[in-house]
């Protein structure tokens, strides 16, 4: 492929790193949707990790002296791939961006823009929409947030498609590791966590990047590392509100709001609500959101609680008046009801509740 016409800087503004397996059928599809951005200063350092396929000869016929590819010498898998790219960046900001998920043209122009115009914010994601079988689709995750929100939201689910997000390289040069070996299948959201301590998290809400889904990519031995992992890091996140409770209660959140498993009782359904209720006003209380945010995160909390009931309903493993008996005194439901929401859920008026417990909450 033949170079846009810009040259290579020793220290580009944007380093994007990549870990490339078994993608010689989509990554030429990536690499183009690079070339394509408006901000031209940057560079990719892709670790290409032994694929059995055509990944490597791909790569290196892309003629663009802005793009470093590193060929391992074995495989290792995504997250020492990943490392070790991040260990050749010479950026200021760190892209991130799996091999077959394509960039939208001004997502790096918008988010170096945020990140200068934010310095205490170290990690910037974006929203995105879903790529399968040919078809687009919207994501699932949260269409409104604020810097707050998404902090919050990180309690209890993942908000962040790993390809939409760029960090300062030196907050994430701070952490101990770029990403954890021991953290696999949950590495994103471990490094969320990780490198919040060191200042804001935040998402553009337009849609910058496009993420490809496969079918049945995700083996139930995976699925089942990824619940243990994401256990682990809600555990560790928990660990001051909980002591030494805090794994079964982030066993519960990862099961029931993550995984979206129906409770199988009226009883897990109180503790899941009770587990929400004191993570979230632990939330407010020590961050002091604005009113706008603070809204938002009663609203988003009581849709995870909503989609829980409606779960259960449809599963049969619960019933309207198991739902309304354990209904929490305050979660973000005191503006619109367990009954209004999972009605609504399933009848499809979930727009205008929204709409009537934003005006509740602003009044």
């Amino acid at each position: 492929m033949n170079a846009p016409t810009v040259s290579p800087t020793v220290s580009p503004t944007v380093s994007v790193v990549m870990a490339a397996y078994k993608g010689a059928t989509v990554i030429g599809e990536t690499l183009a949707s690079l070339q394509a951005q408006t901000l031209a200063d940057f560079e990719l350092v892709v670790v290409e990790d032994c694929s059995p396929d055509d990944t490597l000869a791909v790569l290196r016929s892309w003629d663009d002296p802005r793009f470093r590819v590193i060929a391992a010498e074995r495989n290792q898998g995504v997250v020492l791939s990943r490392n070790r790219a991040f260990a050749a960046a010479r950026g200021r900001y760190i892209a991130a961006l799996d091999h077959d998920d394509l960039c939208h043209p001004e997502r790096f122009a918008r988010q170096v823009a945020y990140l200068d115009a934010h310095p205490d914010t170290v990690l910037l994601g974006t929203a995105s929409n879903n790529l399968q079988d040919g078809v687009i689709s919207p994501s699932t995750l949260a269409p409104l947030t604020t810097p707050p929100l998404v902090e919050w939201l990180l309690r209890i689910e993942n908000p962040l498609v790993w390809s939409s997000v760029m960090m300062r390289a030196d907050a994430a040069r701070n952490m101990e590791a770029f990403q954890r070996p021991e953290m696999v299948f949950a590495e994103d959201y471990d490094l969320y966590h990780r490198i919040g301590k060191f200042g804001r998290i935040a998402r553009l809400d337009d849609v910058l990047v496009t993420y490809r889904k496969h079918a049945g990519s995700a083996s139930r031995t995976h699925v089942q590392a990824m619940t243990d992992r994401a256990t682990d890091v809600l555990a560790a996140d928990y660990a001051e509100v909980f002591g030494d409770e805090a794994a079964s209660h982030a066993a519960l959140i990862v099961r029931h709001v993550m995984g979206r498993v129906a409770v199988p009782d009226r009883i897990t359904l109180r503790r899941v609500g009770e587990t929400i209720i004191r993570l979230q006003d632990d939330y407010l209380a020590r961050r002091r959101p604005d009113p706008e945010s603070r809204a938002l995160i009663r609203w988003e909390t009581a849709r995870r609680w909503a989609r829980i009931g409606e779960i259960g309903l449809r599963s049969g493993t619960l019933g309207l008046a198991d739902a309304a008996a354990v209904r929490p005194d305050h979660l973000g439901l005191g503006y619109a009801g367990i009954d209004e929401l999972i009605l609504s859920r399933i009848l499809g008026g979930t727009r205008a509740v929204r709409r009537l417990f934003l005006e509740r909450a602003a009044g």
